[in-house]
């Protein structure tokens, strides 16, 4: 397309977000901010990735913390498995790297946690490397700008797309050739879009055809999952108790309140709950794939023989624990005084 790079890269440097990350070629912070940033709102990502650069400057000091220090600098942000996942990489790159964050996409790809659009977006960002990005904001970009129907879901539709991005990069700047779709993306061919304003309208073809609202296609539906949670609140003369969850699941290694998971909202509660007096709160909360309904059940005593995998700690500090988003808000809403 005639002048296709020139009016991305124009557009890009005249109203581009000042943001942290682009002010630098630091490999290891370019990943910190992608990493942060998946399933994240730049909004909230911001204040996590300063204080993450803060925390932990270099790939040497993360490798080195506690994983319980990482995953309470997470909190709040969710899918903690990126944490993790932060955590492992660290210590695989100056295992296996030399504490010298990768310079290729080809042993980027190699870490924990970065799939080819994060390898992607680093090589290129960091060591310009001709890598062409294909994330949520391209894939609807392209798919109007091209009237693509192909379903973004399906695996046609992502070899489709990614090598409709791969013959778009423009070979001399490649950072700011994905940077510029990537914002074009978010801030004008936005789910909303703002048509008017954008650099590439007149040679938009679903705009020229009127199919700008149908795109882009997904062929799945998400399929979510109900959960019900029954939490088990024992307090007793300031001091709380807590259990860490050490099963793959949602939450991984964070910390709760005793936890009794039912099938249904139908089940019937087991015997603990018939041989104590309390008192309960409901919250719902929504994760993408799981929406849970979660009963906070207030005990005024703690049990005698505890169970191994429960630990008893001081109500005042509880927020030395890492903790799921869902206890936080508990924890925020409740009344009362540990």
């Amino acid at each position: 397309m005639k002048d296709f790079h020139l009016l991305i890269a124009e557009w890009y440097r005249q109203n581009k977000r000042e943001l942290p990350w682009r002010s630098t070629k630091n490999a290891y912070f370019i990943w910190l901010s992608e990493i942060i940033l998946q399933q994240t709102r730049i909004e909230q990502g911001k204040s996590y990735y300063e204080k993450f650069v803060r925390n932990y400057p270099n790939i040497q000091a993360l490798a080195n913390a506690d994983e319980i220090d990482i995953l309470n600098d997470w909190q709040g942000l969710g899918y903690y498995s990126r944490a993790r996942n932060l955590h492992f990489s660290a210590k695989q790159v100056v295992n296996e790297f030399d504490g010298v964050f990768p310079s290729t996409y080809d042993d980027i790809i190699k870490l924990k946690g970065v799939g080819k659009y994060t390898a992607a977006a680093i090589a290129s960002f960091a060591f310009n490397e001709q890598r062409a990005v294909v994330d949520g904001n391209v894939f609807r970009f392209l798919s109007r700008l091209f009237d693509v129907h192909t379903p973004i879901d399906s695996t046609q539709g992502q070899k489709e797309f990614q090598a409709l991005a791969d013959e778009l990069i423009l070979n001399s700047d490649p950072a700011t050739h994905n940077q510029g779709i990537m914002e074009i993306g978010s801030l004008i061919c936005s789910p909303q879009p703002k048509c008017s304003k954008c650099p590439m309208m007149e040679h938009c073809t679903a705009f020229i055809r009127g199919t700008i609202v149908a795109l882009p296609v997904k062929s799945k539906k998400t399929k979510v999952r109900k959960r019900y949670f029954h939490f088990l609140v024992y307090s007793e003369n300031n001091h709380l108790i807590l259990e860490k969850r050490s099963t793959k699941d949602i939450w991984q290694n964070l910390y709760q309140f005793p936890l009794v998971e039912l099938e249904n909202d139908k089940a019937d509660l087991p015997e603990v709950f018939k041989s104590q007096t309390f008192e309960s709160e409901t919250f719902k909360h929504i994760l993408s794939h799981q929406h849970i309904f979660a009963v906070f059940h207030h005990f005024d005593s703690i049990p005698d023989d505890l169970n191994r995998d429960w630990i008893e700690v001081k109500g005042n500090e509880i927020q030395d624990y890492p903790l799921p988003r869902l206890i936080d808000r508990y924890l925020e809403n409740t009344s009362t005084q540990w």
